[in-house]
């Protein structure tokens, strides 16, 4: 699962795959949890009275553990792609720049100023320190920065950041980005976590044994084992332990051995926590963006009339109702309503089967001559039965669906490759509108960008280079505006939710502030009580 930085654009596209699953109802607004999750629910209220006790009567741990379904991959901010690693390297990092509530850049490690169209000049706030104690100037900065430009390092984040022409040590605090084009989202792209220079000099190896600014220091890792960090204002030891199957990871809560788990979970188990004396749950709206996307070089996916009628055929509202459990906002695109480019004008798509019925009719679809297509999904358990469903939605509009699960690895190249119909992915931790080039323009196509329908639009480029050109982030968000309601109208992707993020936690911790891109920044704030 690759993406780029994570800060400063688009990040990896977590599988929000839809495949084979579980026999389902929609019609009756009653979905069956599987025989799977049915099975887990059982053992865990059978297990959960002891669990509950041993819970209660032990004392709070020295060591906060937050389980998490998958491990980070690296440690280095010059070469994290995945969500997991992104997110811990902000507690071992700081960065440049952070952002508001509504994705707007505001100053992070340091407050900038625009000198000129391709001048920036950033001033480092306060007296900030490395975990080694040793002091964080601009030779750091440029340092870090040099080094993710350097094409012998391979960085991924290079591409991101090609517009820095050089830059300057100005003093000790200060620091100039001269650029080689004008680009108002500048400050927006530096988001990478700031590296010791007299490390970078000894290829010191970030990847394992971090080094950084942040309100967390590097204890030890021993692989998926665990990963312990200290807060460095209170000494709280935190350790992240990987624990993949979620049912587990729950019965893991239950009886004391984590304290902590965030999203992963099955709506089911969700809801069976509720219920949990000395389990607490908190939600919040997310804005990772779960999608349908289509082949436009496909005979059928490829007619608009084919695209629209699949979308005015999904009865996302009961999806999300009664199969996600409420735990998500319906889409009109990539980014949510929130985000400053957004238009929170635009309607989500409702369902209109007579429309698409009369769509399909009139492309020269019908019983003597039914549109069949095939649809490509991972075989992440929930994921699949949510495939299911989508079969069973357009079946009703007179669309057979073949589904097809596979692999991630298989999957993921396949959806890389061009190789789909159809296919679900979603997109996490999105925060710059760029990501519209990336995914949208026509001279995006894989490997060039994540263009992975073919999607080739005149009047869309011409709304993605308008954007780029334009002097200010208002003026920005006026094209982005246009091109998100373009898309809603032609529909290279059928946008379906925003996933909500669920955080559950032990009677007695406080403070974790959910963000709406799930990073585990809450972990800064997060007490216990009584210990």
């Amino acid at each position: 699962m690759v993406g780029l930085n994570p800060f400063a654009g688009p990040v990896p596209s977590l599988d929000s795959g839809l495949g084979t699953g579980l026999d389902t109802n929609l019609s009756i607004h009653r979905v069956r949890p599987s025989a799977a999750v049915s099975i887990a629910i059982a053992i865990l209220l059978v297990l959960f009275a002891g669990a509950c006790q041993r819970q209660e009567a032990a004392a709070p741990a020295a060591v906060l553990r937050f389980a998490l379904a998958s491990p980070p991959v690296t440690l280095d901010p010059r070469f994290a792609t995945d969500a997991t690693s992104a997110r811990i390297n902000r507690l071992l990092y700081q960065r440049l720049v952070e952002f508001d509530d509504e994705d707007r850049p505001v100053p992070g490690l340091a407050r900038w100023e625009r000198l000129g169209p391709r001048h920036y000049r950033f001033h480092l706030r306060g007296e900030p320190r490395f975990s080694d104690g040793r002091p964080l100037t601009a030779e750091d900065v440029v340092a870090t920065y040099r080094d993710v430009l350097d094409p012998a390092r391979g960085s991924p984040h290079r591409m991101g950041l090609a517009m820095i022409e050089r830059l300057e040590v100005v003093d000790e605090h200060t620091v100039d980005f001269h650029l080689g084009r004008a680009d108002a989202l500048f400050p927006g792209r530096l988001g990478i976590g700031i590296l010791p220079a007299r490390l970078l000099v000894r290829d010191h190896p970030f990847g394992r044994r971090p080094v950084g600014s942040g309100p967390f220091a590097f204890v030890a890792w021993k692989g998926e084992q665990g990963l312990r960090l200290r807060r460095r204002r209170d000494g709280r030891l935190l350790e992240f332990v990987v624990v993949r199957d979620p049912t587990v990871r729950v019965l893991k809560l239950l009886r004391g051995e984590v304290d902590m788990l965030q999203n992963d979970i099955p709506p089911e188990l969700v809801r069976m926590l509720r219920q949990r004396p000395g389990i607490r749950v908190q939600t919040a709206p997310g804005s990772n963006f779960a999608y349908l996307g289509f082949n436009l070089q496909d005979p059928h996916t490829g007619r608009p009339a084919v695209r629209r009628a699949v979308a005015l055929a999904l009865d996302r509202e009961s999806i999300v109702r009664y199969v996600l459990g409420g735990a998500a906002r319906l889409a009109v695109g990539l980014l949510p309503p929130e985000h400053w480019s957004s238009d929170a004008r635009l309607q989500p798509l409702a369902r209109d089967l007579e429309q698409a019925r009369a769509l399909l009719r009139d492309a020269g679809y019908g019983p003597q001559r039914p549109l069949r297509l095939v649809y490509k999904t991972s075989s992440d358990p929930f994921r699949l039965r949510l495939a299911t469903i989508i079969q069973q939605q357009l079946a009703e509009a007179g669309i057979e669906l073949t589904l097809r699960s596979y692999d991630w690895g298989t999957f993921y190249g396949d959806i890389k490759a061009g190789r789909f119909q159809m296919y679900s992915l979603m997109w996490v931790g999105i925060k710059m509108p760029d990501i519209y080039r990336y995914v949208f323009h026509s001279s995006a196509v894989p490997p060039n960008g994540a263009n992975r329908g073919r999607y080739a639009s005149a009047a869309a480029d011409r709304l993605i280079e308008a954007a780029e050109a334009a002097p200010d982030l208002e003026s920005q968000a006026r094209y982005y505006r246009e091109l998100q309601a373009l898309l809603l109208q032609n529909l290279p992707y059928v946008p379906l939710w925003y996933e909500d993020h669920v955080f559950v936690a032990r009677d007695g911790i406080r403070g974790f502030r959910i963000a709406r891109d799930g990073n585990y920044d809450g972990l800064v704030t997060v007490t216990v009580e009584g210990g």
